[in-house]
């Protein structure tokens, strides 16, 4: 089925395409790992050149929301894919070192946003959410004290068995049980000192210095489906940010 191109004088041809089939992949026609239409397919549907297609195909591979496979296709791009599980994760070893990374459950329970909660991720004061806490460990060194909270609407049903059975990326488990995922994050840095539950957790001492990572990461359409907030030694890890 056609779909209503966007007025051209707003945006380029390619990127109208973009957001066409974007909205497919909200509509979940195209689910996480499954592969889309050929580019002379969809430029078929959408009445525009194959060239058109390649290149908003090309723009959705470069955001990590496609990806392209030599000889087989384009697939829409899963965190359960290895290349991307750990995408949002920049804690590195000083060492460069590869280090088995785990997590151990704290808890999971239903809260209501507060104002700040509310205003990031575009809900409702009060709202129900999701509040999550879990330590991550490297090679069996607890490093990452982890609260994380979600919209509960969007993920009924989570609680804290399926976080402990995931045991692994949150993201891949939204993808796969909820039906959600992540492609895209925003972060803010900045330095704090460790209070009492986080120093227990980390085994450190109270004011220990930390590295605080704040995090709120999207969904297609650019809607805030979860906010995170990392609190991480740095005595012989550093936070690895590549920029192109």
């Amino acid at each position: 089925m056609n779909k209503q191109l966007i007025s051209p004088s707003y945006r380029p041809l390619y990127d109208q395409i973009k957001v066409l089939i974007t909205q497919s992949l909200i509509g979940g026609e195209w689910r996480p790992g499954e592969i889309i239409p050929s580019e002379m397919e969809l430029a078929v549907r959408y009445k525009v050149s194959q060239g058109t297609v390649r290149k908003a195909i090309d723009s959705l591979a470069a955001e990590n929301i496609l990806i392209r496979r030599q000889g087989k296709g384009t697939f829409v791009a899963t965190h359960n894919a290895d290349v991307i599980k750990l995408r949002f994760l920049r804690l590195t070893s000083v060492t460069g070192n590869k280090e088995l990374l785990q997590n151990e459950f704290i808890s999971c329970v239903k809260t209501k946003a507060n104002a700040h909660i509310a205003k990031v991720l575009d809900i409702k004061a009060g709202a129900a959410t999701m509040e999550i806490k879990r330590l991550l460990t490297f090679s069996g060194r607890p490093l990452i004290y982890d609260h994380i909270i979600v919209p509960a609407v969007p993920f009924k049903g989570l609680n804290g068995n399926k976080v402990i059975e995931c045991n692994g990326s949150m993201y891949s488990m939204y993808e796969s049980q909820f039906g959600v995922r992540m492609v895209r994050a925003e972060e803010r840095l900045k330095a704090v000192a460790a209070d009492k539950d986080v120093a227990t957790a980390l085994g450190v001492k109270e004011g220990y210095p930390l590295l605080s990572i704040e995090r709120v990461s999207f969904t297609y359409g650019d809607k805030p489906m979860e906010w995170r907030l990392g609190l991480c030694l740095t005595d012989d890890h550093h936070y690895l940010s590549e920029l192109e």
